[in-house]
């Protein structure tokens, strides 16, 4: 293997990484309305669990309301019975034709568990990360018929890399907290 491909795949684990972290992040409330709140939710139609995004369309019409519109009006029960058992802490109601689930108002007390939770997310992207650096040097160094120079240029470009994808979970937590932490 090259040293370039070698670079080129730790890249691509780091970034897979930081996404991956951004996308965990997205679920977790802020106190603001957003349709990746209920991707976690598993509805149980026809016969197995499916995404809810599979089985009705969400939005966010208001900042504290979200609504999920059921594709097939036979599913609006078992979609209600599944938020309200996605351990969300939310209450929805339906009209006969769309669910709205009201978003409560976040308790000090729950915000710091929530910065917590985010907390504990991005150290497992970081660990990820730092996983990724860790094989992309070990192949740097299994690395036959390269100089030195060129095997050390190419250890600092993984460090770099390394270095720019904790910086970019270290600003998603920065401003996740903030969004959770406003009132």
């Amino acid at each position: 293997m090259t040293l370039k491909k070698i670079e080129s795949d730790t890249k691509e684990h780091m970034q897979k990484a930081v996404e991956s972290t951004k996308r965990e992040l997205a679920t977790i409330r802020s106190g603001k309305a957003t349709t990746s709140l209920l991707d976690t939710v598993r509805v149980d139609a026809y016969g197995r669990q499916m995404p809810l995004n599979q089985v009705a369309s969400v939005a966010a019409p208001e900042p504290r309301q979200l609504t999920v519109q059921p594709w097939d009006k036979g599913l609006m029960d078992a979609i209600e019975k599944a938020i309200q058992s996605a351990d969300l802490g939310l209450n929805p109601g339906n009209d006969g034709t769309i669910i709205r689930v009201p978003l409560p108002p976040l308790t000090e007390e729950r915000r710091k568990d929530l910065v917590k939770i985010v907390h504990k997310l991005a150290e497992e992207g970081r660990v990820s990360v730092r996983h990724a650096r860790h094989e992309g040097l070990d192949q740097v160094q299994k690395t036959e018929h390269v100089s030195d120079d060129e095997k050390s240029r190419s250890e600092a470009k993984v460090k770099k890399l390394h270095d720019d994808s904790i910086g970019q979970i270290d600003d998603l937590i920065k401003a996740k907290e903030v969004e959770i932490m406003e009132v």
